[in-house]
């Protein structure tokens, strides 16, 4: 790709007129998404996408322009009207461009692309009939399936030349049951920065049960009973509370305008000194994970808060240049018609020395959350709510029945503050994320975590 065009000349357009620093970002991506609803295939859609994004950054500000016609005159054409955009500093250095070679490899045992729709299809109609079969109330089953095959390159101003191939892969089940009156929906998904190997029969088949189980418990569950009490929530919840209450706010893009309860506080104390939260793209084979950023930044663990103090924010290269620092590799965009901001990627609290067991004897009465749901949070202050999909009382240290319309209310820095056990376990959840407009697949975990206080809704007592 990019040894077919004449990258220092691009460049140079770009910064003909000025600037800081000049990009070159092409990108081919190859993909499959199979949809199966009331027991059909809705829709096989498969096709290649490429293009190519050029930015220039001046006075720490951003020119962008992009195109779907990745040929030397259309990117030179392109580089010459995005330099047009804005005038800076006349760049006085000399562009000498050098491949970087990844410290961080995901290898893929068997490209998607080389196994057959109808293989494809095969697997998901197998997992539909699974579903069906296991419990009378289904009422309804849906699955998504999508693998991503994404080469990108990129060159940029400070001499550096980088290839990132990525695959992802994931399958999404939804299965809803009725009892007549009430209906359920369970959900479960599977997936990461791997090849179509991950699709196991056994593991395919662990996504469905837990699905079906999730759909089929909330039918005849209690609902839940509100008020201020010990919260566990379990590894197998996934990082939702994590990814929201506190990653977003850590992200320096929000620090940097004002919009982070976080702001101003590194070096601070603004958690429990038992709390560690990594975000770590080089964790292998997640979905968050990644060699280089998508702006040709080595991937890097960010330690962002360790024993309870806040030790960095994570940037783009933007946030670092306005922040008098450097980037550590979470510029993140989703696709070249995108501009890079900065993103999480593999968020997580990190594991402790509790035993999870111990973690629930120890509450006489509470909440015991086993699966997240959606929910909203306020960077700014840090105020969350959170829907919790399944959920158990916790009745003399002892999970106890199931119990629904759970949710759970807070504020992310009182929270961090308040958890006083963590696990030696940790589970990870896996999805998207979208900020600015732009999705962005990602992964978030937790161990088991102990929060003494926390207000949980449902019906008053």
């Amino acid at each position: 790709m990019l040894d077919k065009l004449p990258a220092d000349d691009i460049l140079k357009k770009l910064l003909s007129k000025g600037g800081d620093f000049a990009e070159i970002y092409l990108e081919r991506t190859h993909g499959t998404k199979i949809t199966c609803e009331d027991k059909k295939i809705e829709s096989v859609v498969s096709g290649v996408d490429s293009g190519a994004g050029l930015r220039l950054l001046a006075n720490l500000k951003t020119a962008y322009g992009f195109t779907n016609e990745p040929d030397p005159p259309s990117l030179l054409n392109l580089a010459s009207k995005t330099a047009g955009a804005m005038a800076g500093k006349n760049f006085t250095r000399a562009i000498n461009l050098k491949t970087r070679k990844p410290k961080t490899v995901f290898p893929v045992q068997i490209d998607p692309a080389g196994v057959s729709t109808d293989d494809k299809v095969a697997m998901i109609r197998k997992a539909e009939g699974l579903a069906w079969s296991l419990d009378k109330r289904i009422v309804q089953v849906r699955l998504r399936y999508s693998d991503t095959i994404r080469h990108v390159e990129i060159a940029n101003s400070e001499g550096d030349l980088v290839v990132s191939p990525r695959t992802l892969a994931v399958l999404s089940i939804f299965v809803t049951a009725s009892d007549g009156k009430n209906y359920h929906t369970g959900y479960h998904s599977m997936g990461g920065h791997a090849g179509y190997e991950i699709f196991t029969e056994q593991d395919v088949e662990a996504t469905v049960r837990q699905a079906v189980a999730r759909s089929i418990i909330n039918l005849t569950a209690m609902r839940a009973i509100g008020g201020t009490m010990p919260v566990i929530i379990s590894s197998e919840a996934g990082g939702t509370l994590v990814h929201e209450a506190v990653g977003h706010g850590l992200e320096a893009d929000l620090a940097c305008e004002g919009m982070s309860v976080y702001e101003g506080k590194l070096g601070q104390v603004i958690a429990s000194p038992k709390v560690t939260v990594w975000d770590d793209p080089t964790y292998p084979g997640k979905r968050g994970s990644y060699s280089f950023d998508d702006e040709g930044i080595p991937a890097q663990k960010a330690v962002l808060i360790e024993n309870g103090v806040l030790k960095t924010y994570m940037y783009d290269r933007l946030t670092a240049m306005k922040m008098n620092t450097k980037s550590n590799g979470h510029g993140r965009r989703e696709s070249y018609e995108h501009k890079p901001i900065v993103r999480m990627t593999n968020t997580m609290i990190a594991p402790g020395t509790d035993d999870p067991e111990v973690i629930i004897r120890s509450v006489d009465k509470g909440l015991f959350v086993k699966m997240m749901g959606g929910g909203q949070v306020n960077t700014v202050n840090g105020d969350f709510m959170f829907e919790v999909s399944e959920g158990y009382r916790i009745e003399h240290g002892k999970i106890g029945e199931p119990v629904r319309g759970a949710t759970l209310t807070g504020t992310g820095p009182d929270v961090l503050k308040m958890i006083d056990m963590v696990g030696s376990d940790l589970g990870f959840s896996i999805g998207t994320c979208g900020k600015d407009g732009q999705g962005a697949p990602v992964a978030d975990a937790i161990p088991t975590i102990r929060i003494p206080e926390l207000v949980v809704g449902g019906v008053v007592k």
